[in-house]
């Protein structure tokens, strides 16, 4: 009886791990779909761009969005690699002026 006793706590404890990693998954799920996508307004403050500038970038189709009841949504991977792309590195050295 005592052996049956140990099991079912055993099993208890286990129940509980699983379910606190269940919690976890589901948070981290979240989470990156929350860091994944930003609205206009985070493009805006993040780049310091105007609403228009942000307009122009998704009429010449340099910047995709999606828009969902009228708000736009952008990937930040998006973002990220617009940035990338028009990236400039001087190496020119300041010496030989």
């Amino acid at each position: 009886m005592n052996e049956i006793i140990k099991a079912i706590l055993f099993l208890s404890q286990e129940i509980k791990e699983l379910k606190a990693l269940i919690v976890q998954v589901q948070k981290t799920r979240t989470q990156k779909f929350n860091e994944n996508w930003v609205d206009a307004q985070d493009i805006m403050l993040s780049l310091h761009i105007s609403r228009r500038t942000l307009q122009t970038l998704r009429d010449n189709r340099i910047l995709p969005y999606s828009r969902i009841n009228g708000k736009l949504y952008y990937k930040m991977s998006d973002v990220e690699s617009l940035l990338e792309s028009n990236y400039i590195r001087d190496l020119k050295n300041k010496n030989d002026d």
